[in-house]
């Protein structure tokens, strides 16, 4: 890598992708990528171990088609209003031009509400929890970039109903508990939770959550949210059940939306460094890369020893591979540091024949010698002891850059060297929008919400950063993608 991640994250980013082949801009329709192989086998682990923790609180997968009638969109006025400015419609099929337009999914309610309501009848088919993995598209009108942002990106979605707002609620708590449990435990990625203003909620919801983390360079870039729509969308798609007293009710809802191209953003660019992908030990294609090291007429015995360590590891399910390429040690250093393998395994002439080998570790490139015959105890200790250090790492970071503003001018010293300014408001309700408006024309910061799970209150007397009305609450601002 040529540029520093501190210097420029910007075209660190831009380098990474391209050195480490995660992406391919050249596609020739505006705002869409290629997705190169290495960055999907971490993305489809992702998935993995996000549809893992779906299923383990009773969600079942589902599969939902791409294409949405136009009048589904319009039987919930805000959502309608909300979307329709980014859809992409269908609207001529083998030549003929079709009867109705359809739109190319930016989210799933209008298709899978419509089926819900034939579903459900009664408490028996209560709690309804499905996810839908999927890609979604959109005409974002802000400039695209690789994973963070583009027209078409690939992510999970949970729709669930509820015969009770309380049972709703307590959804929400648990989809935020799986994205403590994948991101910040698994993925090392640290994140805030907030509740998002009013004027900034999903459309169509009564209230919009989600899980903000920071980028390099300060900007904050929004990973999942889960939204509580009440019975918005129960009403107009018919979705009723009969009660223990065989009177027909309106369901609750919820649903979230785990974007994993984006979270993948977040993975790469808090975890990476000047020598290019450091990836959590359970996100990495291959754990254990082996580099044979021979000189001349040694080859034949090195190679069997590294076809030895590569057998035991792969019998203890562990993914290894072996660099038999021509390239010199040196560059093969280098070119797994860059793809961001977790352990490489050194072994040359010496090494062979004593059993003794030399393990370095990605993240801190500490080397070690590793008896042959402890390798496969040993490796998972390494592994769990780096994706400790990542975490404590990427948790400090996040942390310290979280500072307290008062003033509009210490708003503005924050967001100059990124991350949250922490502010006393005057609400969070539709009649702060106008302060929030202000507050994003004059720094281009955002109101992010209130913290949820913590009732933060302004200190007494405190008054509203930007129109010095009373505070009621503290809120979160901050630069985002």
């Amino acid at each position: 890598m040529k540029t520093k991640k501190s210097a420029n994250f910007s075209e660190w980013y831009t380098e990474l992708i391209k050195e480490a082949e995660l992406a391919d801009i050249r596609y020739n329709v505006k705002g869409f990528v290629v997705f190169l192989p290495w960055s999907v086998m971490t993305m489809m682990k992702m998935y993995r171990i996000y549809e893992t923790e779906l299923e383990k609180t009773g969600h079942l997968p589902a599969w939902f088609p791409a294409l949405i009638p136009e009048r589904n969109f319009h039987l919930e006025s805000k959502h309608v209003e909300g979307f329709t400015p980014e859809v992409f419609w269908v609207t001529e099929a083998g030549g003929n031009k079709l009867e109705e337009r359809l739109a190319m999914r930016p989210t799933s309610e209008t298709a899978m509400y419509q089926m819900y309501s034939l579903w459900i009848q009664g408490m028996k088919d209560l709690p309804l929890k499905i996810y839908h993995s999927s890609q979604v598209w959109r005409h974002e009108t802000k400039a695209t970039r690789p994973f963070i942002r583009s027209r078409e990106f690939h992510w999970i979605e949970s729709h669930d109903v509820f015969a009770t707002r309380a049972e709703a609620v307590a959804q929400v708590h648990e989809d935020m508990e799986m994205a403590r449990l994948a991101i910040t435990e698994k993925f090392c990625v640290p994140f805030l939770f907030f509740r998002r203003p009013q004027w900034d909620k999903f459309p169509g919801a009564d209230d919009t959550f989600a899980a903000d983390t920071l980028m390099p360079d300060g900007k904050v870039l929004q990973l999942p949210s889960t939204h509580l729509l009440g019975q918005n969308f129960s009403k107009p798609f018919n979705i009723k059940f009969l009660d223990e007293k065989g009177e027909s009710q309106y369901a609750y809802q919820t649903c979230y939306g785990p974007a994993i191209s984006r979270i993948y953003a977040a993975v790469i660019s808090v975890n990476g460094d000047d020598k290019g992908l450091v990836l959590p030990s359970c996100l990495a294609p291959t754990t254990v890369m082996i580099i044979p090291i021979y000189k001349k007429g040694g080859e034949e015995a090195v190679l069997a020893k590294c076809a030895a360590i590569e057998k035991n590891f792969k019998d203890a399910g562990m993914k290894c591979a072996i660099d038999r390429s021509e390239n010199t040690p040196g560059f093969k250093f280098n070119h797994w540091e860059l793809k961001g393998i977790p352990v490489r395994v050194e072994i040359g002439g010496r090494e062979a024949e004593s059993g003794e080998l030399t393990v370095a570790v990605r993240d801190t490139g500490e080397k070690t010698k590793i008896h042959e015959s402890k390798l496969v105890l040993e490796i998972p200790r390494l592994l769990s002891e780096m994706d400790k250090r990542l975490g404590a790492k990427s948790k400090a970071g996040f942390e310290g850059k979280i500072r307290d503003a008062k003033t509009m001018d210490e708003l503005n010293k924050v967001l100059e060297v990124g991350g949250f300014a922490r502010a006393p408001w005057c609400s969070t309700g539709f009649d702060g929008k106008q302060c929030a408006d202000e507050i994003k024309a004059k720094t281009t910061g955002d109101v992010r919400g209130t913290l949820f799970g913590k009732d933060e209150k302004p200190e007494a007397g405190a008054v509203c950063i930007h129109c010095g009305k009373s505070a009621t609450e503290v809120v979160y601002i901050a630069r985002q993608y």
